[in-house]
């Protein structure tokens, strides 16, 4: 009993040393990443049927031109731990605004549909760094216990991306013609992506580098001065005792990765980033305007759905950030795919039977769309910004997001000919059967995380992989 009081005592002292304007601040720096990514990903949705247009694309075609920044994002997730691990996190943010500068420029310019494409790759590059490092440097600086809400901050920069981009594509679309929205209006569309960029690259400078990297690169006092503006003395001493005791254990390489332990939390984190990708979450995102015009809207009224799309993507965002540090992950995951399960196959239904006009299909992909902004949408960020040890974080990081990309890739580049061949009712029936794999996938495997800091989960997955039950709670790390 007398345990249990000091425990309560200590943590609230803890708590009231924690500099919390701080922290937020330096994290929403971090996130404004996020909003390039929300930005990239969703500007092609108001642009890819005048890219049509403008360049005679068929079904492969508009696959090609939305999934093409995908394959910068690919190699931009491949290189972002490697070059994170080397230059520190802050140095290569930096560098990944300026590529999505310079994407954004080079996308609004081109003539030809191959110009376009390299474009969009550039920006790729970007967003596939910024999509990998900038939940990883949050989760590095924030406290364990509003770490699940300070690393969502980056889903809710994507969404209120995502949505403010939706704005952009219905004000620039209204604002000519058809024919200056297929010779020029899509170019603006990209072109004002520079605007958030150049933002971004400016407030980077005034965020201090990850505190975790520092110690990571033997630079231990420097890491300290981080974290004494974060917690009291006391917290921050013991923290780098801990981050540097995490070190000592084994140099960071690829074979570690596959150790136990290590090898199944990297197939949860694998698992989870494909399956938040193959569940069709872009597949909506991307092509909502063409997916409404099925249902019978014009233009206009598809894009204003579109917009209302966004709106509740960021919404429910907010509300997984205010839950997930308090009822925990992973009952996130599993309230939401079972509702995106039930969304995706009523919604095959109606279009099989021939009842997909009128407004319910729009209301189905509400739910289906606040299902996933409560679950899989920042859940799985936040996952893998937290659950491997500090020694191998960038690479395994690196390595999960590149897979999220690669099955991003294929749903974007496979979705119009899929939806021209097999139908909508089959391809929305097919991503229902992904979601209800994913709360099998959830309830098997994946563990809960609320509370852990960063440098307790290793045990947790070893004890997880051991099926020990003993409790990660009673079992402190140990510092030599």
């Amino acid at each position: 009993m007398n345990s249990d009081m000091a425990s309560r005592t200590a943590k609230i002292s803890n708590d009231s040393q924690l500099n919390m304007k701080y922290v937020t601040l330096v994290s929403v720096i971090g996130a404004v990443g996020g909003l390039l990514f929300g930005f990239d990903t969703a500007v092609v949705s108001g642009a890819v049927g005048f890219l049509q247009d403008r360049f005679h694309l068929g079904d492969f075609g508009a696959g090609w031109a939305v999934s093409s920044l995908i394959i910068g994002c690919i190699v931009g997730a491949i290189a972002s731990g490697w070059l994170s691990d080397r230059l520190g996190r802050k140095r290569v943010l930096i560098g990944a605004a300026g590529l999505f500068v310079i994407g954004s420029i080079a996308t609004a310019l081109p003539d030809t549909f191959t110009g376009y494409v390299i474009a969009r790759m550039i920006s790729g590059l970007g967003i596939g760094i910024t999509s990998t490092i900038c939940p990883l440097y949050n989760a590095e600086i924030a406290p364990a216990r509003y770490r699940g809400r300070l690393v969502a901050l980056n889903q809710f920069a994507i969404v209120t991306g995502i949505f403010l981009t939706y704005f952009v594509n219905s004000g620039i679309a209204s604002a000519g013609s058809d024919a200056w929205d297929i010779s020029t209006g899509w170019r603006w569309m990209f072109g004002i992506g520079a605007i958030p960029g150049l933002i971004f690259m400016a407030l980077l400078f005034l965020v201090p580098e990850s505190p975790r990297w520092l110690i990571k690169r033997g630079k231990p006092e420097k890491a300290l001065d981080v974290l004494l503006r974060i917690h009291g003395e006391e917290a921050a001493k013991q923290e780098v005792l801990e981050i540097k005791q995490s070190f000592r254990q084994e140099k960071s390489s690829l074979r570690e990765l596959f150790k136990p332990g290590m090898r199944f939390a990297l197939f949860v984190g694998i698992g989870l980033a494909i399956l938040q990708q193959v569940t069709g979450i872009n597949a909506i995102l991307y092509y909502a305007p063409e997916i409404l015009k099925q249902t019978g809207a014009g233009t206009n009224a598809a894009l204003i759905q579109t917009i209302l799309v966004g709106f509740v993507n960021m919404v429910f965002t907010v509300v997984s950030i205010w839950l997930i540090d308090k009822v925990g992950r992973k009952a996130l995951l599993l309230t939401g795919t079972s509702i995106m399960a039930a969304c995706l196959g009523l919604i095959g239904l109606l279009f099989h039977t021939g009842h997909s006009s009128g407004y319910l299909v729009l209301a189905l992909i509400l739910v289906y769309t606040a299902a996933f902004s409560i679950s899989l949408g920042p859940v799985v960020w936040v996952m893998l910004s937290e659950i491997f040890p500090n020694r191998v974080r960038g690479m395994a990081t690196s390595i999960a997001s590149m897979l999220l990309w690669a099955a991003d890739y294929a749903v974007s580049q496979s979705f119009p000919p899929l939806l021209s061949w097999a139908g909508p009712a089959a391809t929305y029936w097919t991503f229902g059967i992904m979601a209800l794999f994913t709360v099998f996938f959830t309830v098997a495997f994946v563990p809960e995380t609320k509370g852990k800091t960063l440098e307790q989960m290793e045990n947790l997955w070893i004890s997880r992989q051991a099926g020990q039950s003993q409790s990660l709670e009673n079992r402190p790390v140990k510092i030599h």
